[in-house]
């Protein structure tokens, strides 16, 4: 049993030793050398042989990619090495005197390092032995948070490093949300009815505050390293600093491309300013400026510190890109969920190399605030903005006999009144059942790839079959008949054929899927694995009430009263009732217990744990015979006590005299 056990740590060891080699190749240095398809078996394989073998688990391990941590609370730590922020300039002539400051003082010619000033989030992370430790967060600078969870499902960030690193030190970096992913999930959020996300920035810095690591791996953030920090006087120079860490399997920022270059002189930091400031639009993430430092580390401590940033550092910014055109007429879009987004339509006009045509007004409050009338010339501006937005109006140009844009009181789409509930920002159109965009927009949505991933049916030709009479609903997919579609414009026999056999292949998608598909407001794909999880089937979760559904782990009142409003409506059943019918998947699937060591007993979880995510740990007990239960009472038998548990849990544990156990007593217990 030893040799067996033996043999499969090393296999563990090797799978995790490729894997880390194929995440290197693929997201640092751009060379991959196998498919994603074998590179996905070898994952699969690694994640279930660890989940076979605890024992084995690493908290480094490539499996933690895929992310399933649960953080409630962030945790504050104080840096080792300040984070101070870095003085501002917006001219040549500024730069000149940073450099006339730097050297007057060394009383010498310096080295500077320039650098892109990415538009995203600060990070400090913590290697221990070659092994990523801790990952904080700006904050106000002296302290930060740790997202070390959500940090480690960046592809690109080594969670064991290479070649000869120092023991401990600290690197530092920009966490940006390249803009194809970027675009991506906003066009994922568009077909849902969804609000769009304004830019990469705050959405990756809301990304990385999400408590549920999983979602932070599947949005594709990437992250570029160029500042390493260690108490071993190491290298001479800043840039020598940042090579090094490339060796060590950082993604640097890419001295080929001009990301970080080595000057002698004023000119040639004026000359690479404006070369990115020409060229930045074509980079696949978002900068607004150049950070300008001195490299050599001796000079950097001559030069020393202000209260609040350093003196051997500027940061020049760009200058936000504005420009002024014609609002010639605001339209109303109608979003899945029947959600109402004023558009600016505009005289098309040049902007951050791409022209632009419409730009978003987000609300009735939007409009209002800018005083908009029609026909005004308006700013608009991109900035770190992927979607351009108006900034401000040119009063002196304004028509005198203008009159005030007043926002719509009825659908555009169906005339339906629209209704704006207290609190939100955003009118609604309620005639969800009547409202084509709504009706298609749900269609759509339910078909999509993370949904039913119905094959053979998009939604161009979801729009087809409602024109054509032969859907109205989600239900009437799996009634079509192929001679029905047959006769449909750009129709073919293959793909046709294609279309039947998608849907019926979507039968066996899981109810998890089912249930995201469905579009309940508020229940998205993290949301709807939970409800999954919790209830096992549509009917326990159709019957449940309020406080029932706020007992599931991050369901909170809003959520909870759209589930309720959902199963309550009367169209709803009917469409159930059908697709039910029809033999979708209402149940999950249950996963037969592996033993019986913890039959009849309860237990309550609270905290963050080394081995196990939340999710696992209680996969884990029920798959031994054990019960998951939400609160302690007198009936708990264990409270599995991890870092961080709540003072509320374990004060009541202490006062019934319930047990509470650390993960490794748990460990034992199930060994």
């Amino acid at each position: 049993m030893l040799f067996d056990n033996l043999e499969i740590k090393e296999k563990i060891d090797q799978l995790r030793a490729e894997l880390n080699d194929h995440n290197l190749k693929y997201y640092v240095l751009g060379a991959p050398t196998i498919s994603d398809y074998e590179f996905d078996m070898k994952l699969e394989e690694l994640i279930r042989l660890e989940k076979e073998y605890p024992e084995f688990q690493d908290n480094n391990s490539p499996s933690k990619r895929v992310g399933g941590d649960i953080t409630k609370n962030f945790a504050t730590v104080k840096h080792k090495y300040p984070m101070l922020s870095l003085s501002n300039s917006y001219s040549i002539d500024d730069i000149r005197d940073f450099d006339d400051r730097v050297k007057k003082t060394l009383e010498a010619e310096t080295e500077y390092v320039c650098e892109l000033k990415y538009d995203g989030v600060a990070i400090g992370i913590t290697y221990k032995e070659g092994e990523l430790f801790r990952a904080i967060t700006r904050g106000d600078g002296i302290q930060g948070e740790d997202i070390t969870a959500n940090v480690k499902t960046i592809r690109s960030i080594p969670l064991k490093l290479k070649g000869n690193y120092p023991s401990e030190f600290e690197i530092r970096g920009e966490i940006v949300f390249p803009l194809e992913q970027f675009n991506k999930l906003n066009e994922e959020r568009k077909t849902q009815g969804e609000a769009e996300f304004a830019n990469p920035r705050n959405t990756a810095a809301g990304t990385l505050k999400l408590q549920d690591s999983s979602v932070v791996a599947s949005r594709g953030l990437d992250c570029y390293l160029y500042s390493v920090y260690t108490d071993d006087k190491l290298f001479s120079g800043h840039y020598e600093a940042v090579l090094a860490a490339e060796d060590w399997g950082f993604k640097i920022p890419s001295p080929r491309k001009k990301y970080i270059v080595k000057l002698n002189s004023i000119e040639a930091i004026e000359d690479h300013l404006h070369y990115w400031d020409t060229h930045r639009t074509e980079l696949p993430f978002i900068i607004d400026g150049i950070v300008i430092k001195v490299n050599n580390y001796r000079q950097q401590e001559m030069l020393g510190f202000t209260a609040k940033s350093p003196r051997w550092a500027v940061a020049y910014k760009f200058k936000t890109e504005k420009v002024l055109t014609k609002l010639e007429s605001v339209s109303y879009q109608v979003g899945r969920t029947g959600a109402i987004t004023p558009v600016a339509n505009l005289t098309p006009v040049e902007l951050g190399g791409t022209t632009v045509k419409r730009a978003s007004l987000h609300n009735q409050d939007q409009i209002e605030k800018l005083e908009l009338r029609e026909g005004d010339y308006v700013y608009v501006e991109k900035g770190g903005e992927i979607i351009p937005k108006i900034v401000g109006v040119e009063l002196a140009k304004r028509d005198v006999n203008s009159t005030p844009i007043v926002f719509i009181q009825q659908c555009p789409e169906c005339q339906t009144e629209l209704v704006r509930k207290e609190g939100e920002a955003q009118h609604y159109c309620p005639n969800e059942n009547g409202c084509k965009p709504q009706i298609i927009g749900k269609i759509q949505h339910f078909i999509g790839r993370k949904m039913m991933d119905i094959d053979g049916l998009g939604n161009e030709t979801v729009e087809l079959l409602f024109d054509n009479g032969l859907i109205k609903d989600i239900s009437d997919l799996y009634a079509l008949k192929k001679e029905q579609i047959l006769p449909l414009e750009r129709m073919a026999e293959k793909s046709a054929q294609n279309m039947i056999d998608g849907i019926e292949l979507s039968k066996k998608v899981p109810f998890e899927r089912v249930l995201f598909a469905l579009g309940i407001r508020h229940v998205g794909e993290t949301v709807a694995k939970k409800l999954a999880k919790h209830f096992a089937s549509i009917n326990a979760l159709s019957a449940a009430n309020f406080e029932q559904l706020l007992a599931v782990d991050e369901i909170g009142d809003k959520i909870a009263e759209s589930i309720i409003n959902y199963f309550n409506d009367d169209k709803n059943k009917e469409i159930l009732e059908k697709l039910i019918e029809a033999g979708l998947n209402f149940e999950a699937e249950a996963s037969a217990p592996i033993k019986d060591t913890l039959q009849g007993k309860s237990f309550v979880v609270s905290g963050v744990f080394e081995t196990f995510s939340r999710d696992e740990l209680k996969e884990s007990i029920e798959q031994h015979g054990g019960k998951v239960v939400g609160s302690i009472s007198k009936k708990t038998d264990y409270v599995i006590a991890g870092d961080n548990m709540g003072p509320s849990k374990l004060q009541k544990a202490q006062e019934l005299g319930v047990k509470i156990i650390s993960e490794q007593e748990y460990k034992e217990m199930i060994q």
